[in-house]
């Protein structure tokens, strides 16, 4: 049967993840979170003290990162592993997501990014959302789709998904990092976010997630 690459960008805590999964696994396909590998490398250079405006501490320390995805039998889910270690639930931290979107603006760092997420799509058969991967990463991918949702919305999940890790956390601190993150993501100068001009867009602002994956899927038939 023929296979095609997918490419799902769009802003923060729009669900791209949910989807990108979802499509996956009704059409058993390799899930890709390309995001994870941005936080995995940030993780490792928080971890090791690593000055990231330094671009030649940046690009000599890239070559000690291995990033690997492994399946996890009782989930099901594709994990985020750094250097051998299963890194799936540190790198959601809030310490990590304030500084990814900073990490992942520099040019060494994407470089070096995007050659493993090209080699990843080699064979096809793939589902891979971020925020460049239908423009930068796979700019001839047979689908592409761009999703999008209402700030307040936005601001409500990411709050709900961090909450349940850390009570401490305010909606005013969620608020703040995802509108860092935005201005980073859309004004960085190398492969910034923004809808590739043969992208489907998709606001699921008040969509359900079986809703979202009916209205794909629709897309990928047409493809097929």
């Amino acid at each position: 049967m023929k296979k095609i690459i997918i490419t799902i960008d769009g802003w923060s805590s729009c669900g791209k993840s949910t989807l990108a999964r979802g499509l996956a696994k009704e059409l058993q396909y390799v899930y890709i979170d390309s995001g994870a590998m941005y936080r995995a490398i940030t993780l490792f250079f928080l971890r090791h003290h690593i000055d990231w405006s330094d671009t030649h501490a940046v690009e000599s320390h890239l070559a000690d990162v291995s990033l690997e995805f492994h399946q996890n039998a009782h989930s099901e889910k594709s994990e985020m592993y750094l250097n051998g270690e299963n890194v799936e639930y540190v790198i959601r931290d809030m310490v990590v997501a304030e500084k990814v979107s900073e990490v992942a603006a520099l040019g060494p760092v994407r470089t070096f990014a995007v050659a493993q997420q090209r080699k990843m799509g080699t064979r096809k058969g793939i589902v891979m959302d971020g925020r460049d991967i239908g423009t930068t990463v796979f700019p001839s991918a047979e689908l592409k789709i761009f999703m999008t949702a209402d700030n307040a919305v936005r601001v409500e999940r990411r709050f709900k998904e961090l909450y349940a890790k850390n009570p401490n956390i305010s909606i005013e601190e969620v608020k703040a990092n995802l509108e860092m993150r935005d201005y980073i993501d859309s004004h960085r100068e190398i492969s910034p976010l923004r809808q590739a001009e043969d992208a489907v867009l998709l606001d699921n602002s008040y969509m359900t997630m079986e809703e979202q994956l009916v209205w794909a899927m629709k897309l990928v038939h047409e493809r097929l």
